[in-house]
Parts: structure tokens; sequence; C-alpha cells
């Protein structure tokens, strides 16, 4: 759910296909800088319901899954 939702809002970004976003991509190297990993943080709280507060670094979209997992089990 939460790997979906990400790649999703993602995708809708940076206007490509879901399929492309794995959990392997690099956030950066998708062009999604720290601003837009904000504005999509926030948008994902709106979408699951779960308010997240990025404080540690992530670079990769499967580390930012596991990121917000990790936060909606607390």
């Amino acid at each position: 759910m939460v790997y979906e939702a990400i790649a999703e809002l993602i995708a809708d970004r940076i206007e490509c296909e879901v399929s492309e976003i794995t959990p392997e991509s690099n956030i950066h190297d998708l062009g999604i800088d720290s601003l837009d990993t904000v504005e999509l943080l926030m948008n994902l709280e709106d979408k699951i319901g779960v308010q997240i507060e990025l404080d540690e670094k992530v670079e990769t979209v499967g580390e930012l899954v596991a990121f917000v997992e990790s936060k909606m089990n607390k």
C-alpha cells in the first residue's frame, strides 16, 4: 500500500509511468529534490492518514517506503 502510494505520487510529480518507479530508484536521480520530497510526504500524509516527519536521510524509493512504514507502526 505505501509503496504503491509513493510510486503514484512520484510518477505524477515527474510525469512518468508508475511502472518506471522501482524500490531501487534513486530519488535524486528521478529529479526529486528536497522540496519535492517534503511536498510528496505532505500528499502522502493526506493519502494514508499518518503524519510523517522526515528525520533521516533516504536515497531510494525503497528506503522512503521503509521509513514511512516504520512511522506507521508507532
